[in-house]
């Protein structure tokens, strides 16, 4: 059984998401200023139960999948506008959903850190419990918006950029914020290098792949 532990642990970061086609790494860019709300602004509460990171990750030899839960966001639009937004995530929430038992606990644990020798592998989230992303900027397009936004991981902050969808319920006054295809970044900008044969030279068929795929679904009420 221990055979294939790394295997399985090695899965967890090639994250690669199934219900988006997007394979192109997105250009990061340093941290960059935030965007400020209108004074007219409707600040929207992130509901955090309805709110969540889908993941998926892959290597040569599979994949893995799951879901990460946020502690607290906002959302601020003017009018039917997106102007701005700050969300923190949970990253003790980390979960595999494929896996259960014994494997989906120990995948689990050493993606947090808190599996004994593996604290540095993954998140760490003994000393790195949240990630952060802050939108810096939003356009319009023909489909619907470009945001760029500042993601904070393990303490490194890179500008990334992605196509998003934006949709109101007056009724129940919430509104949805959600990428409209995956977002595609390098784990080793932020730090995460474990098993990475752009890192590491002495991995051979065990690496895992650097391009983390990641979605958002984001909920808030007014």
């Amino acid at each position: 059984m221990k055979r294939l532990r790394l295997p399985i642990y090695a899965l967890a970061f090639g994250l690669i998401l199934t219900s988006c086609q997007n394979t192109e790494t997105t250009k990061t860019s340093e941290k960059t200023e935030v965007a400020e709300k209108s004074e007219k602004a409707t600040i929207y509460t992130l509901n955090t139960s309805d709110s969540h990171i889908e993941w998926e990750g892959a290597k040569p030899a599979g994949k893995h999948y799951g879901k990460l839960s946020f502690k607290e966001g906002e959302i601020s639009v003017n009018g039917k506008t997106l102007e701005a937004g700050n969300f923190k995530i949970d990253m003790a929430s980390i979960t595999v959903e494929d896996l259960e038992g014994d494997d989906k606990n120990d995948l689990e644990m050493h993606l947090k850190g808190t599996a004994q020798g593996k604290e540095d592998h993954f998140f760490d989230i003994k000393n790195h419990p949240e990630a952060n992303f802050e939108i810096t900027k939003v356009s319009k397009t023909e489909s619907g918006q470009k945001i760029n936004g500042n993601l904070t991981i393990k303490g490194v902050t890179k500008n990334i950029s992605f196509p998003a969808d934006l949709s109101f319920d007056d009724n129940e006054k919430t509104l949805k914020l959600s990428t409209s295809e995956a977002v595609v970044i390098d784990r080793t900008e932020w730090g995460i290098n474990f098993m990475s044969k752009s890192i590491m030279d002495d991995v051979k068929d065990k690496f895992i792949n650097d391009e983390i795929k990641i979605n958002f679904v984001l909920k808030a009420k007014k």
